[in-house]
This record gives structure tokens, sequence and C-alpha cells, in this order.
């Protein structure tokens, strides 16, 4: 499976946050990084300890999404993936903010209370004991 075109890759992943919304619960994972395999190798020299931090020319950025299905689902797993070139960085991650914020707007927090009453248990019978 090939990459998806920028518009194609927030239709997809709208798509998949809508999904979340519903019945199908569970994680949806983000990943971001430079895609450097197109780039030549980087030499250090005396003057940079760390010569990928400046490169030669800005690298695109690739960027995936999954419904992080484990093991026992994984013919439910969805992964999408597109390149982003360095000039259209500012747009991409605008579009790409807003759908994130738009697909987390509708989560429930999640319950602490639980760990919340353990703690507080364990404050109170670690107290006396050191009086």
């Amino acid at each position: 499976m090939g990459h998806l075109s920028n518009d194609e890759f927030f239709v997809k992943l709208t798509e998949l946050f809508d999904q979340k919304k519903g019945k199908d619960h569970g994680s949806i994972v983000l990943v971001q990084k430079r895609l450097t395999h197109e780039q030549p190798a980087l030499e250090p020299t005396s003057e940079t300890i760390l010569p990928d931090l400046h490169p030669p020319q800005p690298m695109p950025v690739l960027i995936r999404a999954t419904n992080a299905k484990g093991k026992k689902r994984r013919e439910d797993k969805i992964k999408l993936s597109t390149v982003v070139e360095p000039d259209a960085l500012p747009t991409f991650f605008d579009r790409y903010a807003e759908i994130c914020k738009a697909g987390m707007a509708t989560l429930k927090p999640r319950d602490r209370s639980k760990r919340k009453g353990k703690a507080k248990k364990r404050k109170g019978a670690a107290a006396p004991a050191g009086s």
C-alpha cells in the first residue's frame, strides 16, 4: 500500500475519528517523522557535532495514523500514511490540528476515580505508621 495524497489522508483520518465516536472504542496512534531515505548521508565535520540537525535542504515529513488494533484483530487494522513536502508543512499542520481537535472533542474523560481512591488508602495507611 502506497502513501495517500494529503487530501485523501485527511478524509480517511476524519473517517477514522468518526468510527471511534461510535461503538468501536479504542486508540488512534498518530506518528510523525522526517523522511530521510531520499537524502544523501551526511558526514560529520568538526563544525557540527550532529550533522543531521542542519540538513542541506529541508526534508519531507512522513505522517502515519492507525487504529491500533492488536494481534487478535489485525484484520480490522487501518493504516494510513502520507508524505508532506517541506513547503506544504504549515498548511498541512493547520488542517491536521483542526481534524485532530474535532476528533478529540467528543472523547469522554478517562475515569481515574479508582486510582485516586487507592492513592488515598495508601496515604492513610502510611500516616499512622510514621507517627
